[in-house]
């Protein structure tokens, strides 16, 4: 037997990150009964999203064009890639207003427990992205998680021999931060990647 309408939309909206069966029951009937021109917007939109938006030709991030904006634009340092897991990640590294190189988005990282390995992952676009003839640096942003450390090192292993630069962001105290309430791992990680002081 088909589920009834409700029960469909309140099933479709548990794919949404965080939203269990309660939650998306509430939401459900909000749309229905309080917000049904919202609910309709929602609809355009996820349906305009799916058929207009497709992946990067040059880095794999979401675009509308085949090539995206960021990597159509003759400002950015085009010898510099920073390899990131996923779009959040790469909106997260240009908020900092510190980097002017290149992205390629992998859409996901090395995880043998989800059945991910460097095929369904796709490194080999990566590879043909990097061995491009112009990138000098790879700067690797993968997540400090077991399955970001993976991620990086295996594609650290498969650049080594090609002898591109690979460089891999450092991680330790945030900024603000008080030593109190920072992580033993964090703090450990900090004192190992320290530097000289300037002056």
């Amino acid at each position: 037997m088909n589920p009834s309408g409700l029960e469909a939309l309140i099933e479709a909206l548990r794919c949404l990150p965080g939203v269990g069966p309660k939650s998306a029951q509430r939401m459900a009937y909000y749309l229905l009964q309080h917000d049904r021109k919202g609910a309709q917007r929602l609809s355009d939109a996820v349906l305009h999203a799916l058929t207009s938006i497709r992946h990067c030709r040059r880095c794999n991030t979401f675009a509308e064009e085949e090539i995206c904006e960021r990597c159509a634009s003759p400002r950015r340092d085009s010898s510099l890639l920073c390899v990131v897991e996923t779009p959040v990640d790469m909106n997260m590294m240009e908020q900092t207003h510190a980097y002017q190189g290149l992205y390629y988005v992998l859409m996901g990282r090395i995880s043998p427990l989800d059945g991910v390995g460097s095929r369904e992952l796709g490194l080999e676009q990566l590879l043909s992205r990097i061995l491009d003839g112009v990138v000098r640096e790879v700067i690797l942003a993968t997540n400090y998680t077991n399955e970001g450390e993976a991620t990086a090192h295996y594609i650290t292993a498969m650049l080594k021999p090609k002898g591109i630069s690979v460089t891999r962001i450092a991680r330790g105290v945030p900024v603000g931060g008080e030593l109190e309430y920072v992580d033993s791992g964090t703090l450990a990680q900090a004192l190992r990647e320290r530097r000289a002081c300037a002056g």
